[in-house]
């Protein structure tokens, strides 16, 4: 019986190798009587799973051979020396691996590892260059992106816009790690959420922003999975590595405008504005327990109300501590704000027209771009 099966698998683990996992239940039915191989150490290059068929072959009577001779694994010598092939077999995995990670690792920590670029940044001819993408539509939306989510302050905001102006995006797959063809297609949250977030748009030159753990699922079955890494924990970070799209204070200050828009914990300020029309959403709070005010509306075109349900909370009375409408407080807010601002009421005008000139020249320059790539 010929098990080829396992050719091109890795024989560090047995749970995809259907080959070896076959080979220990013929050996324990008394079905095989010598099983040979030009290195029978490699079968498995896990040692609890060659000890298993060594014990297995020893209570049988199996044999083992290779080039080296045949060995009856029931004699303690013959025992011996093929489990110190089994020992060496696992070292020698171990050491390919660690000499292969340590060149990986000492040619990141100097910046010329070349791995998968994101879209809009391309490598040179030297060791370690990073350029701009030579199409000037693919960086124009990229630096689209990063201008409106300074005015906007969110990413969904972006996106959005990039919708309501009919832009479309450059998507750029890596097949086998090898930079693929760009497509234009709309834009998603998710794309213009890694743009955000992705350092090397700043700049920088990142590895070891994640790690691989081995873990036991619900049947029993040893799987790896990654985690994310915090900043402070990355194996290299070199800033200022190559030219960016925003500087790395400015990829900071993202960060923390991206942290603060998810919904905010209990007694915590922040957040983005979500849907509805009520001024004060996320902003007021109790004035009797200084909860925060949750925003309800009693119809679809209605107006705003807010209220407090600190008594259900705490005394389980079914009773709000605070039950009101929402149009006196609202004007009674927006007359404060513009009696605030009345001085600065003629700058606040032009910088409105000033971004609504932005917006639009951004938009028809993307649109030039578009026409242009199109001819």
């Amino acid at each position: 019986m010929i098990i080829d099966e396992d050719l091109g698998l890795s024989g560090s683990s047995t749970d995809k190798c259907s080959g070896f996992a076959r080979l220990p239940s013929e050996v324990a039915l008394a079905h095989v009587g010598i099983v040979l191989g030009l290195e029978v150490s490699r079968l498995a290059r896990n040692n609890a799973d060659w000890y298993r068929l060594l014990e297995l072959c020893g209570v049988t009577d199996t044999l083992i051979g290779d080039n080296d001779g045949v060995y009856h694994p029931a004699l303690f010598n013959d025992r011996l020396l093929l489990g110190l092939k089994g020992t060496m077999s696992e070292a020698e995995l171990h050491i390919i691996r660690a000499r292969l990670d340590g060149g990986i690792r000492n040619k990141a920590a100097r910046g010329e590892l070349r791995r998968g670029l994101p879209v809009g940044l391309v490598w040179g001819e030297q060791d370690g260059e990073v350029l701009f993408h030579p199409d000037e539509a693919v960086t124009g939306a990229i630096r689209t992106v990063f201008e409106r989510f300074a005015e906007f302050g969110s990413a969904r905001r972006v996106g959005l816009w990039f919708r309501s102006e009919g832009l479309s995006f450059p998507l750029q797959t890596m097949p086998a790690g090898m930079p693929g063809p760009i497509r234009w297609v709309t834009p998603t949250y998710h794309a213009l959420h890694q743009i955000l977030t992705n350092p090397v748009y700043a700049g920088a030159y990142t590895y070891g922003k994640t790690r691989y753990e081995r873990y036991v699922d619900e049947q029993g079955v040893v799987k790896k999975r990654t985690r994310h890494l915090p900043l402070d924990q990355w194996s290299v970070l070199i800033r200022d590595h190559h030219p960016g799209f925003i500087d790395w204070a400015t990829f900071e200050a993202n960060q923390a405008r991206l942290d603060s828009n998810t919904r905010p914990r209990p007694h915590q300020a922040g957040g983005a504005v979500r849907e509805g029309s009520a001024l004060l959403q996320g902003l007021a709070t109790c004035g009797h327990c200084g909860r925060r005010l949750m925003v309800h509306y009693r119809g679809r075109n209605s107006a705003p109300g807010y209220h407090c349900a600190g008594k259900d909370i705490v005394d389980g009375r079914g009773q709000y501590c605070l039950n009101v409408g929402g149009m006196v407080i609202e004007q009674a807010v927006a007359n404060a704000f513009l009696e605030a601002v009345t001085p600065a009421a003629v700058e606040a005008t032009m910088l409105s027209v000033q971004q609504l000139q932005a917006n639009h020249d951004a938009a028809l320059s993307q649109w030039r771009l578009e026409v242009e790539r199109t001819r």
